[in-house]
């Protein structure tokens, strides 16, 4: 079986199925595990997103202005890599490619008639599903069974250890300029690791709020997890935070809770490591009771040094 998969979540469980060696292309986005970096790349964004939050909001608005999607998606390289199944995903058109560029891709005289599986992740059953899904298209089942109780095991067993102790309310902001709740799994995930979610709704897409809404929340606790931004690019980004009215008299900044995420890596991939997204949560909410030893990799308190 030759497998193509479009989005790195589904990449990260077609390597925890332990097919790997089956995969045979990427999505530019893929980079976990390490080793699926040797893979042919099949995608690409339309502009360049090295930008700040405020540029690259921008630039996506003017894109899908113009288009139908912000994303590229390589005919050629797909047709010499003969997949029996590509993996894409429907959730989002801005986050990762989307289930309709493949479809335009394999209208144009493509060879084979290769299965789409495609993700469709709002919360985190239906994740749990996805995972199931594409186990039996890639005639795996068995395995896909183990892995998703093998991940609620993980996240019933957190949601035991935190559950007596006092639950912090926490704001998660999926992008900062302009600030988006980040909604779908993250108010479940937060759940799970001992907090009171202020923001965002379980199972809709993340929503631009203003900024004196966060304020007037005055959160105990507040994350950064922008889409598609590493660790190091999140702490270099919340700096436009620093410049919002009411910052420094927030509870969360006056008390140093206030935190960096690695959401490109953890919080928006839904798969296996969501899991270690709640154990992150845990950390920061809990820190006297908590420690998987993702500090440092997942999170960082804003403001001191790595």
């Amino acid at each position: 079986m030759r497998i193509v998969s479009l989005i790195s979540s589904a990449t990260e469980i077609v390597c925890a199925l332990g097919l790997e060696d089956a995969l045979v292309g990427r999505s530019h986005e893929c980079d976990h595990p390490a080793s699926v970096a040797r893979l042919p790349v099949c995608t690409a964004p339309k502009f360049a997103v090295d930008g700040s939050s405020a540029e690259i909001d921008r630039l996506v608005r003017d894109t899908l202005r113009e288009s139908t999607s912000v994303y590229h998606v390589d005919g050629d390289r797909l047709r010499e890599l003969k997949p029996d199944v590509i993996i894409t995903q429907t959730q989002c058109e801005v986050c990762a490619v989307s289930r309709r560029d493949v479809e335009r891709v394999l209208s144009e005289s493509f060879p084979g008639n290769p299965r789409v599986v495609a993700q469709e992740p709002n919360t985190l059953a239906d994740v749990w599903q996805d995972i199931l899904r594409i186990a039996e298209a890639l005639d795996v089942a068995i395995r896909g069974r183990e892995l998703v109780e093998q991940l609620r095991g993980r996240l019933e067993a957190l949601a035991v250890t935190t559950a007596t102790l006092f639950h912090p309310g926490i704001a998660c902001l999926e992008w900062l300029d302009p600030p988006m709740a980040a909604g779908n799994w993250v108010p479940e995930l937060v759940a799970s690791a001992g907090g009171v979610n202020l923001l965002g709704e379980t199972g809709k897409h993340s929503a631009t709020l203003s900024w004196d809404t966060v304020r007037g929340l005055d959160p105990a606790v507040l994350v950064a997890m922008p889409c598609g931004f590493d660790l190091e690019r999140t702490r270099r980004e919340m700096t436009c935070l620093d410049r919002r009215p009411g910052w420094c008299v927030m509870r969360a900044v006056q008390s140093g809770r206030v935190y960096a995420m690695d959401g490109n890596q953890f919080f928006n991939r839904p798969g296996p490591r969501l899991v270690e997204s709640a154990e992150i949560l845990a950390e920061i909410l809990h820190p006297d009771v908590v420690n998987f030893g993702h500090r440092g990799g997942g999170w960082l308190e804003y403001g001191v040094a790595p």
